[in-house]
C-alpha cells in the first residue's frame, strides 16, 4: 500500500510540473505593415508640401491594398491637376483643387 501511495505522489508530482514547465517562445502573428521612409508624409511648405504629403499617403494606400488601382489613377489624375496649377503659381486653386479630390474619395482635410 505504502508503495501505490509513494507512486501515486510521485505520479501527481510529475503531472503538475508537466503544467508549470516553461515554455519555449512562440513567434508573434504578423502585425500590421510599418511604414517605410518612401511611405511617410514629405515635409514641405505651401502647395508643393500638400500635393507632395497627398500623393505619398495616396501611394502608400495603393501599396498596401487601401485603394485599387483604377481609384489611384484617378486620384494621381487630379493631384497633376494640383501640382500643374502650384508650379504655376496658382497656390489658391491648388490647394482647392487637393480639398476637393480628399472630399470625393474619403481623405481627411
Amino acid at each position: 500500500m505504502r508503495a501505490s501511495l509513494v507512486f501515486l505522489a510521485a505520479f501527481t508530482a510529475a503531472l503538475s510540473a508537466g503544467c508549470n514547465a516553461a515554455r519555449p517562445p512562440q513567434a508573434a502573428p504578423p502585425g500590421p505593415a510599418v511604414p517605410t521612409a518612401q511611405a511617410l508624409p514629405p515635409d514641405g511648405p505651401g502647395c508643393a508640401g500638400a500635393v507632395a504629403r497627398y500623393r505619398s499617403v495616396v501611394d502608400n494606400d495603393l501599396s498596401m491594398g487601401h485603394v485599387n488601382r483604377s481609384v489611384h489613377a484617378q486620384i494621381s489624375s487630379e493631384i497633376a491637376e494640383a501640382a500643374s496649377a502650384c508650379s504655376s503659381g496658382q497656390d489658391g486653386r491648388a490647394l482647392s483643387l487637393l480639398r476637393a479630390s480628399k472630399s470625393r474619395h474619403g481623405y481627411p482635410g
